[in-house]
């Protein structure tokens, strides 16, 4: 069984396993679904769009650099 706890800002840290299995990175979305009295959690899937060629650099992918080049 894998665990972790809330903060008192209700947040909480995904467990190194959970990323794992998945595949989660920084900046990806996770959806949550409730059933009963259970959390489902999935990866979004990212949609890649066809026509950037700067689609498949991901060290231009930080907060950072979106400040810096979003309104290019």
């Amino acid at each position: 069984m894998i665990t972790s706890k809330l903060t008192s800002k209700a947040q909480t840290t995904i467990p190194q396993p959970v990323r794992a299995a998945l595949r989660l990175e920084e900046g990806d979305e996770l959806l949550y679904e409730i059933v009963d009295q259970r959390v489902i959690v999935t990866k979004v899937p990212r949609e890649q769009v066809l026509d950037d060629p700067f689609g498949t650099f991901d060290e231009w992918r930080s907060e950072a650099d979106r400040k810096a080049y979003g309104n290019l």
